[in-house]
């Protein structure tokens, strides 16, 4: 993708690298008999601000928010609406109030959400879950949230989710991402945009997400900070959420989580 380098230096491992900790991951189809766990999971992980992905306005998701503002992450914004409860959406929140950020030209509105997060040092938080191929919607997605990183001029920033995107060779174990995809992914980059796993650990491999049938494994989750939020990174991760009745490695979510530490 063009963004390939020596990794930094890793960190010494603590049980909390920096100051403040993302979480961003995929539930899969809102949680369902899972949520008790994923919520034991996230607490585990001590987040300060959580993006989720196929986040849903069902029972046990709405049940999931409310074990997250049990954990101290009160302020939250969510694309879930209770006319389509079953429609994968998105839940950001946070330790801090969060505001929601409209912007002209935005992706797809239910599987994108831009807040302001007013932390110690206040940032924004762009959540997506980008469609897949056989939409059609995927790559009028990818183009609006190329635009935006493009014209950012709103200060320290960081894109964060499900991609369904890759780097050709390095993010795959079969052939899966095309050139526009792989293309998006060096575009980001050249527009200031650091792949956060790639600036920390270079091209180490990782995968985020396994082919149910074949079992290959694809790095399908980023995050993506610009040039003013990069000083700030500490570390960026993937973690498998651990069940204590399943040791599968997808027991509570067929998608490992991000874990970024901004200093």
């Amino acid at each position: 993708c063009g963004s390939r380098r020596v990794g930094r230096q890793k960190l010494r491992k603590t049980s909390r690298l920096s100051d403040m900790r993302i979480v961003s991951w995929n539930i899969r189809a809102g949680g369902g008999r899972r949520v008790e766990q994923i919520a034991d999971q996230l607490r585990h992980w001590s987040p300060d601000v959580v993006a989720l992905s196929e986040f849903r306005a069902t029972p046990p998701t709405r049940w999931l928010a409310d074990a997250l503002a049990g954990l101290g992450l009160a302020h939250q914004r969510t694309t879930a609406e209770a006319t389509a409860p079953a429609s994968n959406r998105l839940l950001v929140a946070s330790r801090w109030p969060v505001r929601r950020i409209a912007v002209r030209n935005a992706p797809q509105l239910d599987r994108w959400l831009l807040v302001s997060v007013a932390a110690p040092r206040r940032f924004t938080l762009g959540a997506m879950h980008v469609p897949n191929r056989f939409t059609g919607r995927k790559y009028p997605y990818l183009d609006a949230v190329l635009a935006l990183a493009r014209r950012w001029r709103g200060g320290p920033a960081l894109l964060t989710g499900d991609t369904n995107c890759g780097c050709i060779g390095i993010d795959e174990e079969s052939p899966a991402f095309n050139k526009r995809e792989d293309a998006w992914m060096a575009d980001l980059v050249a527009a200031g945009w650091r792949d956060a796993f790639r600036d920390v650990h270079g091209d180490e491999r990782a995968y985020t997400w396994y082919s149910p049938n074949a079992g290959n494994g694809f790095r399908l989750d980023q995050a993506f900070v610009n040039r003013t939020l990069r000083s700030q990174l500490a570390d960026a991760r993937y973690e498998w959420g651990r069940s204590v009745r399943d040791d599968r490695r997808d027991a509570l979510s067929d998608h490992a989580a991000l874990i970024v530490e901004l200093r």
